[in-house]
């Protein structure tokens, strides 16, 4: 997929949080629409077959020369592991805006991405990029980007760009997806020596999973606060809401959970976007639509003019969706609790703690952190969950969301078989 944007966008890719992105294109400081069409992936001719290219292309893709006659600069992007448990590579290129002078123009991407253990499981892509008359007078840089997944592993990749004069710019580069020695254990969610395109839909939907068989499946209630880790951010930046929607997808994944509860909110909007109760399988698209409805920059007068707002709403919340529930039939066998820091002014009081009392099911927090020395306090959820007795995990980085996951399911299949038991041995 392409998109426009400014160069400062790419530098979200520091965060190792940004996924879905893989084109930008901006010319000097001015933004041309619909100028890009989507990132494709070339398929063979027939199944199992070779792929199919221009002889010209192909043959500047075995030379293994680099070209400058269409001048540009290529910077090979280190794979790094997102949220998604993928590795997300790619490049950045530079061009003058000299150098597309003239008129209309087309520029043409082909590379290819072969993993050294397997050359004759090379993928190739395409990209083609319309570019308007360009005055000869009009200087600054264009900048251009693309991104692909892979798995673990060594891999070459042979990069061509033209235009319509048949102008070349040529790049090789070697790259490697590897995992540290302590995170070895992490199950990725792409495998060895593959090599994907970057999925661009956020919100589609998850293929079914096979759901282990119980007469009392595990049911878990996630509450999901998707907000920005600034929070006077006005809009939800994309590194967020992919780490937010990637650990709802981790959870959505696990085999032993057969009912889910999700419940997403807004804290600075002071708002349940959206609710979906006892379901086998998480509506992602359903989410997305809510969550597009988000206003951000925009303040609601009535909530404003109330003293403690936003302490009241999320003391609501957590009564609702915890206290209230805690005897019910419906009880959860575990609540959730993810997103960002909540920071209130006035917090929530020793006197409101005390009056969400006790739970009968263990309680988690997945605080989504990226700087976790920059605000090492706890925050009002945290402080609801210290008073249920339940455990705070800091999630900065993929490795945290997995081995926190991990933590959390032992914690819960072993209350459930120790209360099962019981239960079972009280029968007797």
């Amino acid at each position: 997929m392409l998109r426009l944007g400014q160069k400062a966008m790419a530098m979200t890719r520091e965060s190792s949080l940004r996924f879905g992105v893989t084109g930008i294109l901006g010319l000097g400081v001015f933004l041309f629409p619909g100028l890009l069409q989507a990132q494709e992936l070339i398929r063979p001719g027939t199944p199992g077959g070779p792929v199919r290219l221009i002889t010209a292309d192909l043959a500047l893709l075995e030379a293994q020369d680099t070209r400058k006659d269409l001048p540009c600069t290529v910077t090979p992007t280190k794979p790094f592991l997102g949220f998604d448990l993928k590795f997300h590579s790619g490049y950045d290129v530079s061009l003058n805006l000299k150098d597309l002078a003239g008129t209309d123009n087309l520029l043409t991407i082909v590379f290819r991405v072969t993993p050294d253990d397997h050359p004759d499981a090379a993928i190739h892509f395409s990209q083609h990029i319309s570019v308007p008359a360009i005055d000869d007078d009009d200087r600054g840089p264009a900048y251009l980007q693309g991104t692909f997944d892979l798995g673990e592993g060594k891999y070459h990749v042979d990069w061509m760009m033209r235009d319509r004069a048949e102008r070349v710019c040529s790049f090789h580069w070697d790259s490697e997806a590897a995992l540290p020695v302590k995170d070895k254990p992490m199950a990725l969610d792409i495998a060895a020596a593959a090599i994907q395109p970057t999925d661009p839909e956020l919100f589609k939907q998850e293929p079914p999973v096979i759901r282990e068989q119980h007469e009392q499946p595990l049911r878990v209630k996630v509450v999901v606060n998707f907000a920005p880790q600034d929070s006077a951010a006005a809009t939800l930046q994309a590194l967020d809401t992919n780490a937010l929607v990637s650990i709802l997808r981790n959870i959505s994944r696990d085999p032993r959970i057969g009912r889910f509860s999700i419940v997403a909110y807004n804290m600075q909007e002071q708002r349940v976007l959206y609710r979906q109760e006892a379901v086998s399988q998480i509506d992602f698209p359903a989410l997305g639509k809510a969550l597009n409805k988000l206003s951000l920059g925009t303040v609601d007068l009535k909530k404003l003019v109330q003293k403690h707002g936003e302490s009241d709403f999320l003391g609501n919340l957590l009564t609702t969706e915890v206290t209230e529930v805690k005897d019910s039939k419906e009880a959860p066998d575990a609540v959730i609790f993810a997103g960002p820091k909540v920071m209130l002014d006035d917090g929530l009081s020793p006197e409101m703690l005390k009056q969400l009392g006790e739970v009968k099911f263990p309680v988690f927090y997945m605080n989504y952190n990226l700087y976790p020395q920059a605000n090492p306090w706890r925050d009002a959820i945290g402080n609801a969950v210290k008073s249920w007795k339940g455990i705070e995990y800091t999630i900065s980085r993929p490795r945290d969301l997995f081995f926190a996951w991990s933590e959390i399911m032992g914690r819960i299949v072993k209350l459930k078989l120790g209360r099962t038991g019981s239960g079972n041995s009280s029968s007797q």
